[in-house]
């Protein structure tokens, strides 16, 4: 496998990214964050995250509001899921993989 400048494998795994994105966080001075910080801090990703997809649909949006795109916003929003999950040892890929065999089984419409 490749690697990118910073670091991430090329075709990395969830679980490759969580590991990834757990270390850069505590190298870039985030791993002290509590629970509660990282999780509103995800909810005003989302916000972002919204915002983004209200201007893309061409929604009035605040004139002085700085916003980014939606795939800046998506990945800002991955992050602080995956240091979520980090926090409290969720292994991601685990918990997608078991979530989606339980998915598997329903009857959807």
């Amino acid at each position: 496998m490749r690697t990118n400048v910073k670091g991430l494998p090329e075709g990395a795994t969830l679980g490759q990214l969580q590991r990834y994105i757990e270390r850069e966080a505590k190298k870039r001075g985030f791993g002290d964050q509590n629970a509660l910080q990282k999780c509103l801090i995800l909810g005003e990703e989302v916000g972002e995250l919204f915002k983004a997809i209200r201007k893309e649909e061409k929604m009035p949006i605040g004139r002085h509001s700085k916003v980014g795109t939606i795939s800046e916003e998506l990945a800002d929003v991955l992050m602080y899921v995956c240091t979520i999950a980090s926090y409290y040892g969720v292994d991601l890929e685990k918990a997608f993989r078991a979530k989606d065999k339980i998915h598997s089984k329903r009857v959807w419409h």
